[in-house]
């Protein structure tokens, strides 16, 4: 049971990825993002090998669609087991659900975002998530993601109920401006990682430059 939103901010150029399912540590496998080449989600019977390969083919200058092309002819016959969605660093998106996706599944588009789900309570999950995302232009890019996620949630999420979520943000840098998970929770892991992404916002920039420049990083107490 997973659903997920790959997206690219057309404001910032950031791209991001959040995923939950009923498994736990989802964003462990699923999440494959790269500043300014774009995200991939690898869910299902997930190969996590798919994203790191889709990921390189995107850099090499393919579109979502010819690396999607190209990850189905990779996976050979294992790709009926697969579910991918695919950003570039244009914008553009790819998707598919394979012959043995599990469950009720679905797959929405929108502009530089895209979503997908299995084994969800009805067939409009992905575009659930796509709507709402569309709707909050304005906030920040984390916020945007994880409000969409619990939008899906809102709308009915998966048949049974998700314990792990994770978000994952690339942008200038080559290491994740937010890598954020919630491994496992019992009742509410939309809502534990919303809480984490407000502790940790308001200090993602100030990471950022203690990388690049320590001498004029913020401490928050270090």
């Amino acid at each position: 049971m997973t659903f997920s939103i790959a997206a690219r901010c057309s404001e910032t150029g950031m791209f991001g990825l959040a995923v939950a399912s009923s498994s736990p540590a989802v964003a462990a496998r699923c999440s494959h993002v790269r500043a300014g080449v774009g995200a991939i989600a690898s869910q299902n019977i997930t190969d996590p090998r798919l994203g790191m390969i889709g990921l390189d083919l995107l850099e090499s200058g393919h579109s979502a669609d010819e690396a999607l092309a190209r990850l189905k002819m990779q996976a050979g016959g294992t790709i009926a087991y697969r579910q991918l969605i695919i950003v570039d660093a244009s914008g553009r998106t790819a998707a598919l659900s394979g012959a043995s996706t599990l469950g009720i599944h679905a797959v929405a588009h929108g502009n530089a975002a895209v979503a997908a789900g299995n084994l969800l309570a009805h067939d409009g999950i992905p575009r659930a998530v796509i709507t709402h995302y569309a709707g909050t232009q304005g906030q920040s890019f984390g916020s945007r993601l994880i409000a969409s996620m619990q939008a899906g949630l809102d709308a009915g999420g998966e048949a049974g109920p998700i314990h792990s979520i994770g978000l994952k943000i690339m942008d200038k840098v080559p290491w994740p401006v937010v890598d954020l998970r919630v491994d496992w929770h019992e009742s509410d892991p939309v809502g534990e990682l919303a809480k984490l992404w407000a502790l940790y916002e308001p200090q993602m920039d100030a990471y950022i430059t203690r990388g690049l420049d320590p001498t004029s990083a913020p401490s928050f107490g270090v």
